[in-house]
């Protein structure tokens, strides 16, 4: 089995790939270090339940690096093989931060967000995830978020009874007061994902990005998902305010732009995440 994809993966990159070495690499995939010639690549493997997610990551991972504003690894090849579909993508070697390192993501996070468009969400549906991220497009951020986010996912959760009647009562009530919860701000570029587990240090010292949920949003949101796991110093909010000023409110609001990843995970494990959503739905409605 490894034989085969190896002698299909390397027609396509043209390589002679000899080796095959399984590696850690999250929850949802099955992730290798594939070699030969000289030359190592990143392999994502995953069932075929959902045959575009790989083709859809390959296109945000695209859509980041065009913005040339962050490292992202280059995405090189996806496709289906048996019952598998793939992803092979750039290795990046990790390295250790320098001094500046919080100070320099900082800023390359703020010129990411600086690309802008007229509409909030995307031109494609994509994943946050396993979960399917819907990106239908809207002038307005509260009326995005409230329909593509929020209740979009409270009614997954619903129909999964993972959530009560009341909690989609609370989630309405809440999308009624986002028009004035919010800043108004244009569509910024936003990573999707972006907690701890999806960045690291590459071998020249400089932040890299990946596994994005890629879309148009309002940037608090990338900031809130930064906080909700930990694992970013304090500096890196102080750099990123002096690059991009936020409103002076913004941490006030943190809960409200967690309530998005936190419902993924409501949907993804259940349990406790249940009571976190709960909270932010009574916090705000």
């Amino acid at each position: 089995m490894d034989k085969e994809l190896l002698n299909i993966l390397g027609e396509k990159l043209q390589v002679k790939l000899t080796g095959m070495k399984e590696v850690h690499g999250g929850d949802i995939n099955r992730t290798y270090i594939v070699s030969g010639d000289g030359k190592k690549y990143f392999l994502k493997c995953n069932d075929a339940q959902r045959p575009d997610m790989f083709e859809k990551e390959f296109r945000g991972l695209e859509l980041l690096r065009n913005a040339q504003a962050i490292y992202v690894p280059q995405p090189l090849h996806q496709g289906k093989w048996n019952d598998t579909t793939y992803l092979v993508m750039e290795v990046i070697e990790k390295g250790n931060a320098d001094k500046t390192f919080w100070l320099d993501f900082a800023r390359r996070l703020s010129a990411l967000h600086s690309n802008t468009t007229q509409l909030f969400g995307l031109d494609h549906d994509n994943y946050i995830g396993s979960i399917p991220q819907s990106n239908k497009q809207s002038a307005s951020w509260s009326e995005f978020y409230s329909e593509q986010r929020i209740l979009f996912l409270v009614k997954s959760a619903f129909d999964q009874q993972k959530c009560d009647r009341n909690d989609t009562k609370l989630a309405d009530r809440l999308c009624g007061r986002l028009e004035d919860l919010f800043p108004v701000e244009p569509p910024a570029l936003l990573h999707g994902d972006l907690w701890s587990g999806n960045y690291m240090i590459g071998w020249d010292g400089q932040p890299v990005i990946y596994d994005p949920a890629v879309y148009y949003g309002h940037r608090e949101m990338d900031l809130g998902m930064t906080l909700l796991f930990g694992g970013f110093d304090n500096s890196f909010y102080s750099h990123y305010n002096e690059s991009s000023p936020l409103e002076k409110s913004w941490r006030e609001r943190v809960p409200l732009t967690q309530l998005y990843p936190l419902l993924v995970h409501l949907l993804l494990f259940g349990g406790h995440y249940y009571h976190s959503v709960k909270d932010v739905l009574k916090k705000y409605s």
